[in-house]
């Protein structure tokens, strides 16, 4: 039996691959991140993940403002050699073509990024990846923890931008209410009903 012969991107460039490289790159598994110049590839996600994605971006846009849109598995340029994709990103309406044919946007128009956090990611949900987001300016950081039974914990950070690093303002178990970026009123026991 003869081996199929690997695809050209299991075998990265010298210097690594560069986030112009998500888009060139033919027949990459979908949700594909570039950290640090190394592609990174998802593993199938648990029930819980996708329940607090659905849950928190479907409530972010009944009260997201119109100068903002709520994007889900988006990826973001934040650098050459990242280009996470954050589970649920608010950014700028007017980043948004009307041919909607994006496959990512720029760090510049990112005002959110939520990460729910996955046992097989948890060492790039959170540290790598917030540092990434920190480092690239985006003001506004959510970190999704599994609480009790199917209960989202969400942890809030805020960008110091003198040091280009997230500071804590918040743990919320049953309700996540903030005023920024905008007034956000979630009830977070609202997943028991998805």
């Amino acid at each position: 039996m003869t081996a199929e012969p690997l695809p050209a991107w299991a075998f990265p460039p010298p210097g690594g691959f560069t986030a112009d490289d998500l888009d060139r790159i033919p027949d990459l598994p979908p949700h594909t991140e570039l950290i640090d110049g190394s592609l990174v590839f998802v593993s199938p996600q648990k029930y819980f993940h996708m329940l607090a994605v659905d849950l928190l971006s479907t409530l972010l846009r009944q009260a997201v403002p119109e100068k903002f849109r709520v994007l889900r598995e988006m990826t973001v340029v934040l650098n050459r050699s990242n280009r996470p994709e954050p589970d649920i990103s608010i950014v700028r309406a007017a980043a948004v073509s009307e041919t909607a044919d994006e496959t990512g946007y720029e760090a510049a128009d990112v005002i959110l990024a939520v990460e729910v956090v996955s046992p097989e990611s948890e060492e790039r949900d959170r540290k790598r990846k917030p540092q990434l987001y920190a480092e690239a300016g985006i003001p506004h950081f959510w970190r999704v923890e599994k609480g009790e039974g199917r209960q989202p914990v969400v942890y809030v950070y805020e960008l110091d931008t003198m040091t280009r690093t997230y500071v804590p303002s918040g743990i919320h178990h049953e309700r996540l209410k903030v005023p920024v970026p905008f007034t956000i009123d979630i009830d977070l026991t609202e997943i028991d009903r998805l």
